[in-house]
């Protein structure tokens, strides 16, 4: 299918595939098995640019965006999701700060990152806030010129390899929601440590850490945005990042079918190949289908959202001014929570059944450690929950489309008045 990607773009998809079949496909098993950081390719990766495409070149990016970066997930993980999601995690945990960040903020911070020299991670979530991100209970408290920060957040992903933490925390308990809060926070800040390593199913390359705070002071200079508009920081940040969870997925979904077709054509049944059997070419067909199809409805929020978020970037970066207050005061940009929602559960949904399919149509090599289908089987079930489950997503597609109706059936009533 062509998607009229421009030529920049085919070179960085390009590199992007040709880095994952050099470097991440020969370390994918060993890094999977043993639950290590795998330095080495993240390092292969910033070296070949990586990291800054979706960046602004004020910062030391490529001055691509939201396209370039889904198209660097998805050719990642198509050889490798749990590698890939150190690249991702890491566009993660920079997003807030583009976003919400003053001016200093973003030159301080997203330059290193943006050249891969260190990595961001992303933590909001705790042992009683998952899906429900209102129950903070990690607090930081005003002390002079400095946060002291308590409490401890879990499963972050790039866990104690990043350098770069953006932290939400409750500094004023008593006003619920509205008093959650959003910080940078580094990793050689006195009172920050780790705890608890998870053992998961799957994207096992990128270890999982808890993050621990004990009386760790903050300077207040680091509080993104403003006191109270923490989990404004994160939606804004989730309508953003969204899209990154669906490549990881569409990269995955795709990765199984290459290993797949290789196999099913050359492993022979009753005489004749196993892709010869009707039963077998029903479920490559479908699950082509429904992957280009996820492929479309991506590609196409990340245009869309591209043309209308690069002028506010620019405006910021030009203004000096925080991406957010351009957004919302002085020009008129829609959100895309829709969108971007319906692109990380389709686009998910797609790789759990085609990596399944997968699966069932290898038999019973395909249910074997030494056989790669199996890892994104279950390096796929993870982009059904994290950055919002998949129920979640549909819950905010559907409180988007009742506000989207509700607003065009006012428009009508006008009118006819």
């Amino acid at each position: 299918m062509d998607y009229d990607l421009s030529e920049q773009q085919t070179d960085i998809r390009d590199l992007a595939y040709q880095v994952a079949l050099r470097d991440l496909k020969p370390i994918r098993e060993k890094h999977d098995e043993e639950e290590k950081f795998p330095w080495d390719a993240v390092k292969k990766m910033a070296a070949a640019d990586l990291f800054g495409v979706y960046l602004p070149e004020a910062y030391g990016g490529l001055g691509g965006g939201l396209m370039e970066q889904v198209l660097v997930i998805e050719q990642l993980s198509r050889v490798c999701g749990g590698i890939a999601l150190c690249f991702a995690g890491s566009g993660l945990g920079v997003l807030p700060i583009m976003l919400l960040g003053t001016a200093e903020q973003r030159e301080k911070y997203i330059p290193d990152l943006a050249s891969g020299k260190k990595l961001a991670a992303f933590s909001i979530t705790e042992p009683e806030a998952g899906s429900d991100a209102t129950a903070q209970k990690c607090t930081a408290k005003p002390d002079g010129e400095h946060y002291v920060l308590n409490g401890t957040k879990t499963f972050v992903s790039n866990g104690e390899a990043a350098e770069t933490y953006v932290v939400f925390a409750s500094t004023n308990p008593s006003r619920g929601a509205r008093g959650i809060s959003a910080f940078i926070v580094e990793k050689s800040t006195p009172g920050f440590g780790f705890g608890k390593k998870e053992r998961k199913m799957g994207i096992r390359a990128n270890p999982t850490y808890e993050l621990v705070f004990q009386n760790c002071r903050i300077p207040k200079k680091n509080l993104l945005y403003k006191e109270g508009f923490g989990l404004f920081t994160a939606q804004t940040t989730f309508d953003c990042s969204r899209p990154g969870v669906a490549a990881q997925a569409l990269g995955i979904a795709t990765g199984a079918m290459d290993e797949t077709m290789a196999y099913i054509r050359q492993r022979k049944q009753f005489g004749q190949p196993i892709s010869s059997f009707q039963v077998i070419q029903h479920m490559m067909a479908d699950n082509a289908t429904q992957t280009e199809a996820a492929r479309a409805l991506l590609y196409a929020t990340a245009k869309a959202m591209d043309k209308a978020m690069k002028p506010v970037y620019e405006k910021a970066i030009s203004d000096k001014a925080i991406v957010y207050d351009v957004l919302n005061n002085t020009m008129d940009v829609k959100r895309w929570t829709k969108e971007s929602a319906m692109s990380k559960f389709y686009c998910s949904d797609v790789a759990m059944k085609v990596t399944t399919d997968c699966v069932q149509m290898c038999g019973g090599i395909g249910y074997m450690r030494d056989f790669p289908v199996e890892k994104f089987m279950r390096d796929a079930k993870i982009t059904q929950i994290y950055e919002g489950t998949n129920q979640i997503q549909r819950n905010e597609v559907a409180m988007m489309m009742i506000r989207e109706y509700a607003s065009a059936a006012k428009a009508q009533a006008s009118v006819r008045t």
